[in-house]
């Protein structure tokens, strides 16, 4: 079996490196030999984390994808415009496809399918979710007997590492962003990590498969982390919360909710104590329940093992050209966000005054909305004080009624702070 590898970075010489460490493991679950014969890279005299010497390698990926030689392409450059074109001329030209490339899949994958499935070739995306851990074919496979209740997860690390050193340290957001850019968890320009674009790729296709429903990235409500300050991760403590950034798919009546935004999780659950880079996550079954998905949701090796994993289907040929799982796919509709209903933290500075507290909660209560539990701490020498909130089940439209007449009281100093609550048992 030939292979050929767009890109030999961190993921294409973890594929190498772990094809090399584990090549008699391999063989012997698929009874083929493996060679990556051929590679395309950005500049030849790069440095590289693998070896090469047996690979031919070049700076023309379309050298790659119309060689005849080639059995299966793995694509490992990311993005959305060039690695397209490649993973089509792959397809046209009759070659199975692995990638990682959740973008790609993303906003991208229902055309992609459809050409593989045409072809007669697979297309495979292990890799584009939660790194090494097998989520994909969990879903697909071992719980396919289950009607898919709900799949929650943490699958951004750099997010989540970013949270865990604000509540762990008391650090701020853009010092902890700084470290994480410094360690090489976030890129130079991290809009991707930390306004929730790369979790929402990642959930529009755990929901395409959880639910059987075509991808449908442009429909994941999205909110990002960056407007997380110390005083939230403060109150969550307090409250006995931990605030994590989770991708959130579930059905309800009928209707299908796709959301990316930061939630506070009860600490006794355990995605609340899924800390640093580490992704998990959750997913309910109708007969099986609560099961959990942890493990490392990036690195060279680790992602290499979901490609190769892909790789290891393809000889064995033991996927079917339905990769979704679904003979026919569905068209679910999408939940309209404001008929959301959700239990909300709400954070207010507010001048500290007699009568204050009591018009909030007239106002909350106006809107068929109670408070569960409050919280309130003076915050300087203007008698300012922060008060802080959680509310019971709500619609969304009824809290953002309330929240934009509270917002016009005098006594609000600052913008209302608004975050999902989320028990996920």
């Amino acid at each position: 079996m030939n292979i050929g590898i767009l890109g030999l970075g961190t993921v294409g010489g973890g594929v190498v490196n772990v094809l090399s460490k584990n090549e008699s493991e391999i063989l012997a679950r698929t009874g083929e030999q493996i060679n990556v014969t051929h590679a395309a890279v950005k500049s030849i005299s790069e440095p590289r984390i693998c070896a090469d010497g047996n690979i031919d390698i070049t700076e023309d990926a379309f050298e790659v994808v119309n060689n005849p030689n080639i059995d299966v392409v793995l694509e490992l450059i990311g993005g959305t415009t060039i690695a397209k074109d490649l993973v089509v001329t792959a397809i046209n030209n009759n070659k199975h496809v692995i990638t990682a490339n959740k973008a790609l899949i993303a906003t991208h994958g229902n055309e992609l399918l459809t050409l593989a499935k045409e072809k007669n070739v697979h297309l495979l995306f292990e890799a584009a979710v939660a790194g090494g851990i097998p989520i994909l074919k969990s879903l697909e496979q071992g719980l396919s007997a289950n009607k898919i209740e709900l799949v929650a997860g943490i699958i951004n690390g750099t997010g989540n590492f970013i949270l865990t050193e604000m509540r762990d340290k008391g650090r701020d957001f853009s010092d902890v962003l700084k470290e994480a850019q410094d360690l090489g968890y976030a890129e130079a320009d991290p809009t991707f990590d930390v306004e929730g674009i790369d979790a929402a790729h990642k959930l529009a296709i755990l929901a395409s498969i959880a639910y059987g429903c075509s991808l449908q990235m442009d429909k994941v409500s999205t909110e990002g982390i960056s407007k997380i300050s110390g005083e939230d991760v403060a109150f969550a403590t307090e409250f006995n919360y931990s605030i994590k950034h989770l991708g959130i798919a579930k059905k309800v009546n009928g209707q299908l909710q796709m959301r990316v935004h930061p939630t506070l999780v009860p600490k006794t659950q355990l995605l609340a104590n899924v800390d640093g880079v580490m992704n998990a996550v959750l997913v309910k079954g109708n007969a099986v329940g609560p099961t959990l998905y942890y493990g490392a949701g990036a690195g060279d090796e680790a992602t290499a093992s979901a490609v190769i994993a892909d790789l290891v289907d393809v000889i064995k040929d033991t996927v079917s050209h339905d990769v979704l799982g679904w003979k026919s796919l569905s068209e679910i509709p999408n939940c309209d966000p404001s008929e959301i209903e959700s239990i909300f933290y709400l954070r207010l500075l507010a001048t500290d005054k007699p009568g204050v507290l009591a018009d909030i909660s007239s106002t909350l209560a106006q809107h068929n909305i109670s408070v569960e539990s409050v919280i309130q701490k003076q915050v300087d020498q203007q008698n300012n004080a922060h008060i802080a909130i959680i509310t019971n089940n709500v619609k969304t439209a009824n809290l953002n009624a309330a929240i934009a007449e509270i917002q016009n009281h005098e006594f609000i100093q600052e913008d209302v702070k608004i975050i999902h609550v989320e028990n996920l048992d």
